[in-house]
């Protein structure tokens, strides 16, 4: 019921020019046509197709104007009260005509019962527009009109079945985040695959929202995400995650704490960063999205800056989740008073670093990154994040544990290799490379028709040159840095 009140209150306050931002055009016109029933006005509707049309008129009685800006002429030319929306007005605006003729009929409308609507799929208005227009965002549905939805579908199958309250839930949340269209056919599907509404259809909600997710490409989905235990070492970081495994619930905010934040993950290349931020959904039992920096910017001026928005609203939308930005110092990397990007990364950042501050409960930020000195010092302030980790190069009781849980992985029994002597072979290896040995190992075994032992892992350690060796004072520097300024993860 939220976008029927604040669009009221915005009529009734006698704004010109509102742009609505959405993809539903049947959700956005039934609001309106609701609104102008209740306020009393009349409700018209125009595109580039079908013209200015008049839902209050009988057919073949209503003004039909082709062109935008004889449609626009005929809204300021009428008298009595109504709600006009214009969809897919924004390719017009290039003509100087039409943008003209829409800033002279808005500001004739002004203290006036009439309101224009322009219903774009994005915000991307002339900017000549910005003092004469107002945005409104809206939103996707809520828990409310999923459940009135659920109980809709429910009521027109045959089966007697009812719907369990629990399962109703399961299904409302796993479809926020879809548009009305999306959550119906996503519920047709599930139709068809189960043949009813059950637990086994939430599974096939979850698919379409996928699918969704996939089409925005903005951020990817990820998959088949292992828990904490396959993760070596970090006790640290695995202690504060444990602790705060029931920190999204209702429970923990009767209790009065707040909803975790996020975490910054930073360390040396290879060391399981990108592991820890996957196993984290997993142990919280959370969907994660990877956000993929590199397709924020757009070609477009202005268009970045939406996706980033875009990013963040879908992400949002589908709540719990965990929201991971790899690399995060290459996104942010041009805002440290660089222009050469014309102020992309600054614009990007500042609106990333304001959701931060601000965001709702629900979607937690694990961000990963490997150089610290090309973050910015405000992604590091207390608030926006709750915590920064060091992860390090692992000690020898760390190696110890990534040599089990990796050969365990490829079928082999730990307890028949030498761990420990393998864990002191391999000093100054990170997590990633000791992998990368064990697979060389491999090879060699299978090369030879025999079964993989300690001594080819340890001539593929010995062929093998680290990265605490080749980028020695950078690793160096790095923990110089950490030791006093962020948190061990292990």
């Amino acid at each position: 019921m939220q976008p029927y009140s604040e669009l009221e209150v915005f009529i009734r306050a006698r704004y010109s020019l509102i742009e609505i931002v959405s993809s539903e055009e049947e959700r956005v016109e039934e609001c309106l046509r609701i609104l102008a029933d209740k306020l009393g006005k009349r409700f018209c509707c125009w595109s580039a197709v079908r013209g200015l049309y008049d839902y209050s008129l009988p057919v073949g009685k209503s003004v039909v104007c082709s062109e935008p800006v004889a449609a626009l002429r005929e809204a300021q030319k009428q008298n009595s009260p109504a709600l006009y929306l214009f969809k897919d007005i924004q390719p017009f605006l290039s003509d100087k005509v039409t943008l003209r003729q829409l800033k002279e009929t808005a500001r004739a409308l002004q203290a006036s019962p009439k309101t224009i609507f322009l219903l774009e799929p994005k915000h991307d208005l002339p900017s000549s527009l910005d003092k004469e227009v107002t945005v409104f965002d809206f939103p996707l549905p809520d828990r409310y009109e999923l459940g009135k939805l659920l109980d809709d579908v429910q009521a027109e199958l045959s089966s007697a079945r009812s719907l369990d309250p629990a399962v109703r839930e399961q299904l409302a949340q796993a479809a926020l985040g879809l548009t009305r269209s999306e959550a119906e056919n996503a519920l047709a599907r599930a139709l068809i695959t189960c043949g009813y509404l059950g637990p086994d259809t939430v599974a096939a909600v979850l698919e379409e929202k996928k699918q969704i997710i996939r089409k925005g490409g903005l951020l990817d989905y990820i998959e088949n995400c292992s828990g904490m235990q396959s993760v070596g070492g970090l006790s640290g970081l695995k202690s504060w995650v444990q602790k705060r495994t029931l920190a999204f619930t209702q429970e923990a905010r009767d209790f009065g704490l707040p909803a975790p934040r996020g975490i910054l993950l930073l360390g040396v290349q290879g060391c399981g960063k990108s592991l820890c931020a996957k196993a984290v959904s997993a142990a919280w039992n959370m969907p994660i999205l990877r956000l993929d920096v590199g397709r924020l910017f757009a070609s477009l001026m202005g268009s970045s800056e939406s996706n980033m928005r875009e990013a963040i609203k879908m992400a949002e939308s589908i709540a719990p989740c965990v929201l991971w930005i790899d690399e995060i110092e290459k996104a942010f990397a041009g805002s440290k008073g660089s222009e050469s990007d014309g102020g992309t990364s600054s614009r990007i950042l500042a609106t990333f670093l304001t959701w931060l501050q601000e965001k709702k409960d629900g979607v937690f930020v694990i961000a990963t990154a490997n150089d610290i000195t090309s973050l910015p010092p405000e992604l590091l302030r207390k608030g926006r994040l709750d915590e920064t980790f060091f992860v390090d190069l692992p000690t020898a009781a760390e190696r110890a544990e990534i040599f089990a849980i990796h050969l365990q992985a490829r079928r082999r029994n730990p307890a028949m290799f030498s761990l420990w002597a393998l864990a002191e072979a391999s000093e100054g290896f990170s997590g990633s490379e000791i992998e990368q040995a064990i697979v060389a190992a491999l090879y060699d075994a299978f090369d030879s028709r025999c079964d993989l032992q300690d001594g080819h892992i340890l001539n593929a350690l010995r062929q093998t040159v680290p990265l605490s060796k080749t980028r020695h004072e950078e690793v160096q520097a790095l923990r110089a840095w950490a030791a006093s300024r962020a948190r061990s993860a292990s």
